[in-house]
Order: structure tokens, then sequence, then C-alpha cells
């Protein structure tokens, strides 16, 4: 199999398990690869009753329901990228976006299982806006390193990002509660405030994120309008 046909297969078994588990699918599934980040883009995936939720603006009780069934799915799904790719996961993570129906599984392999993706984008300078940003909510990172993903799909690492509050709410056992305000902060301000535009010169369709609590680091995935396509 191509590296090609290894995604397209990895794309798939996740649409169906999401189906079987949820009662239906995404409308479109992506699975890409670029040295030691496996980053799989859905689109189109609320059900019915998350819908009626969602009207409502029930979406912490929307975020706690699927992340339960998305947790329960996340070591099969680890699996069939282990067993496809021949190489180990060492973190996942995922994040969803209801406004806009889309959502995110990333997975930090051990060893590089592809190819590096070359970018014209002023890391530096995304990176600079990043702290920027992150500093408007909590502190500026210790350290952050980007990951070129694809030319739509920009990955940043972020570490040494959690303040003493946070770090206690996190020692009591406040990780679920702490995990939904960041992510409704952080987004507000990197989307209200990020001058992301300009430094991809291309429309941000998605901004994603999540952390890893134990390790004091998160991921931000940033999803680009692809101009090629016009969409």
């Amino acid at each position: 199999m191509t590296e090609q046909d290894k995604l397209d297969f990895i794309s798939s078994y996740i649409s169906k398990l999401m189906r079987k588990n949820f009662g239906r699918g995404p409308q479109s599934c992506r699975a890409t690869l670029s040295k030691k980040h496996l980053v799989v883009y859905i689109q189109g995936f609320i059900t019915p009753m998350e819908q009626i939720l969602i009207q409502q603006e029930q979406y912490k009780i929307v975020d706690y329901s699927r992340t339960i069934i998305i947790n329960n799915l996340l070591n099969e799904i680890k699996a069939i990228v282990q067993v496809s790719l021949d190489v180990e996961v060492a973190e996942h993570y995922h994040d969803w976006n209801f406004p806009n129906n889309s959502g995110i599984l990333i997975f930090v392999l051990e060893d590089v299982a592809g190819q590096n993706v070359e970018t014209q984008i002023d890391i530096q300078k995304l990176e600079l806006e990043i702290g920027r940003i992150s500093l408007l909510v909590q502190k500026v990172p210790d350290e952050m390193q980007t990951y070129p993903i694809s030319p739509t799909i920009f990955l940043v690492e972020r570490k040494g990002i959690f303040i003493q509050i946070e770090k206690a709410l996190i020692e009591k056992g406040f990780q679920q509660e702490l995990k939904f305000t960041k992510d409704q902060l952080e987004k507000t301000y990197f989307h209200r405030d990020g001058r992301f535009e300009d430094i991809f010169n291309t429309p941000v369709k998605d901004i994603f994120l999540d952390w890893n609590f134990t390790d004091d680091k998160g991921l931000i995935i940033f999803t680009l309008e692809n101009k090629s396509l016009g969409k």
C-alpha cells in the first residue's frame, strides 16, 4: 500500500467507527501525515440530538458527551493508526468546533512516518502572534514549535503554558471543567484578536485546541481556506 492508500484506509475506518457509535458518520474525514504527526480533519458531523442541544446553547453537555464517546474510541483508532503506519502513537488529542461543524483528531507518533512539509510562512511571526494572544489569556509559553502538516494545516505545540491557578485546578481534578473553559476563552481571543490571516495570507477556516495537563503543554491546529479550490 502507498502512503496515501494507508491514509485513505485510516480515514474510512474512522468514518465507519463514528457512524457505528454515533448513529451517523461525518460528511468528510481526511487524514494527513507529516513526519511525526497524523492529523484527521473531520467535517459535517453533528448528530440530530446534538443539533437540538446546540440550538439551546447547551454546548457543555454536547462537549462532555462527545468527549466521553471519542475517548472510548481513541484506543481503537490508535491501534489502527499504529498497524497501518507501523509506528507507535505517543499521544493523541482531539477538539471540535460546533459552529463550523468540524473537528480534529491529532496523533503524535513515536518515530518519523511521513515526509517533511516545506512552507513559506514566517514561523517566527506566527509564534510571536501566538505568544501575544496567549499572554492575554494566561502567559507566554516557555517553548513553542511549529509543524506544517500540509499547505492548509499548521500545528503549533506550546510548552509551559499553565498559570498557578490552573495547576491547582488540575491537581484538584477539575481537568474537564478547565478544558471546556479554556477552549471557549482561548478560541474567542485567537479568532477575535489574532492577526493570523495576515501571517498565512489566506483566511483561517478553523482553530482547534487541546492540552496535555500532565505535561503542561498544548497543541493548536490552524486549518486554512484552500485558495486553489476557492474554499
